[in-house]
Order: C-alpha cells, then structure tokens, then sequence
C-alpha cells in the first residue's frame, strides 16, 4: 500500500514572475538559494536532483520535476507563480512524497517528512533573501559536511557559540563573522534565521546557512550562497570545509 505526504506552502515574494521563474527554474538561480541543478528546459527534460525529470514547463508561471529514489520513494516538487502588484508575485510550492515499498521502520518514514517540512521553510526563506538581496547576481554554491552522523544537540549548539550567536541571540540580531579563506577581516553579518535546526547569516555578498544534524541523525552541515565577483568555489570549500571540522575551535 503506497504512503504520501505534501508540504504546501505560499509567499508573496518581492520580484516580478521572471524573476521568479529564473530562481526556481534554472541552473543558475538555485546556485543563488537552494543547491546545483541544472535544468533542462522543456517537458521531459532531464533535472539534476536525482533521478529527476521535468514534468511541468510553462515559464513564467509553472514548473516542476519529479524525482525518483531507490526503495520505491518518489517526490515532486511544483512551483506555480502568479503576478501581483507593484511587480511582485505569489508563489505557491508543493512537495509530493509517495512511496510504494516497503518500510522496515516507522520512524524512516515520521523523519522524512518532518525534515521535509522544516527544510522547504529555511528554503523557501532563503529565496526570498535572494530575490530580495541578490536577485539575478551569479552565485557560487559552497557545500561541506562533517563525516560522521551526530545525536546530540549539543554539538549544534557549540557551532553556533563559534558564530558568535549568543544563547538569546534573534532574527534581526548583527555580528561580526571571520569568514575563513578570506583576508579583509571579520564580515558584517545579519541573522536572518534562527531555529533549532537551522542558522542562516545573511553578508553583504552571501547567504551563509548551517544545517543541524542531531534532529535526524545525519551530520551536521552547511550550504553557503556567495555573491562576491571574486569567489572561487574550490578555495572557499576547502576553507569552510577546514573550518566546520574544527571541532576544538
């Protein structure tokens, strides 16, 4: 018997449905909020997210692709874009979870969904960022992990005191970042977002966003945006890389 869930949301987002469509819909606008995906664009078109295809292309208003994963899993993730005043749109998304095998254990299921639900909010935050702050700038998408998996919140906690968040820290809140790799001193940040899985640091040339582990136990990660003409995305792994693994900083 097949299991499904949906995650539904909508937005009002500050930039017309083209602009919209090119961060949604194209390579080069998930580099600037979400992750590398190329599309190609037409019905049928192949998606690199997996094992994906695209199954919706109507630009400037609706688009989606479905991807297909070992196990019997499938989702489809749908954008559909309308025009609102003053050239802004509404945005209205959806993830399609179906799966149609067999699951050894409940809890796989339960934590699917639940970090489905969490991380289309800090993705969908983070577009509005972008759109709002760099809509349109090329990006570098910057991606390193720690190795192993982790259980405990507390490790989590001990990346953000290196941020320099402190325990009442907030939305709204500026600090000073030393961003590593980097020569011209500690970096003007906002915090953006805030959550128990999730920090997100907004600079004057990137969206810097870290990822809890310990919900779900996978490793703690983070997933970076940069905007400056000048990033270079082997040199700025390496050093973000270097930095997260420092765990006795």
């Amino acid at each position: 018997m097949a299991r499904e869930f949906e995650v539904r949301r909508e937005q009002d987002l500050p930039a017309t449905p083209e602009q919209v469509w090119d961060a949604v819909a194209t390579g080069a606008g998930n580099l600037g909020w979400l992750y590398p995906m190329e599309v190609e664009p037409r019905v049928g078109g192949k998606a690199s997210r997996g094992d994906s295809t695209v199954v919706a292309w109507e630009p400037p208003r609706r688009f989606a692709v479905r991807a297909t994963q070992d196990g019997g899993f499938s989702n489809t993730l749908s954008y559909h874009i309308e025009p609102a005043d003053g050239g802004t749109s509404h945005l209205r998304m959806g993830i399609h979870w179906v799966h149609t095998g067999v699951v050894d254990e409940a809890w796989m299921w339960d934590a699917k969904s639940d970090a489905a639900e969490k991380h289309v909010d800090f993705y969908q935050h983070g577009l509005a960022e972008y759109l709002r702050h760099f809509a349109g700038r090329p990006a570098v998408y910057v991606r390193a992990p720690r190795p192993e998996p982790t259980a405990d919140p507390a490790d989590f906690a001990a990346l953000r005191l290196r941020l320099g968040l402190a325990a009442d820290a907030a939305v709204g809140d500026r600090l000073r970042l030393d961003v590593p790799g980097t020569d011209g001193g500690p970096e003007e940040v906002v915090v953006d977002w805030l959550s128990p899985d999730f920090v997100g640091l907004r600079g004057p040339e990137a969206l810097y966003r870290f990822f809890n582990g310990s919900t779900w136990n996978v490793p703690i990660w983070l997933g970076h945006h940069l905007f400056a003409e000048d990033a270079d995305e082997q040199r700025a792994t390496a050093a973000w890389t270097a930095w997260l693994n420092d765990t006795q900083a």
